[in-house]
């Protein structure tokens, strides 16, 4: 009796085990796939920051504005 219990008990082991590894593996393929898909048909070319946002050379900006952004850059970098 106690045989076919362990018998049993290691046969539902492995086939749920078998059943979640099948299941991950299959997930990591399909990923993969999807992100080679994505990559494949992107269209739009990268673009750099500097052409991404334009530059208007008569705009003027509150020196207590720069000051603060510097301020914030210095506390973050100095963490």
């Amino acid at each position: 009796m106690e045989a076919t219990l362990i018998s049993q008990g290691l046969d539902l082991m492995l086939f749920g085990m078998g059943t979640v590894f099948g299941f991950l593996t299959l997930l990591v393929g399909i990923t993969h796939v999807m992100s080679t898909a994505v990559n494949y048909f992107t269209i739009a070319p990268e673009l750099s920051v500097s052409a991404q946002l334009p530059v208007s050379s008569n705009a003027s900006v509150d020196p207590r504005i720069i000051a603060a952004i510097q301020l914030a850059i210095k506390e973050h970098r100095g963490r």
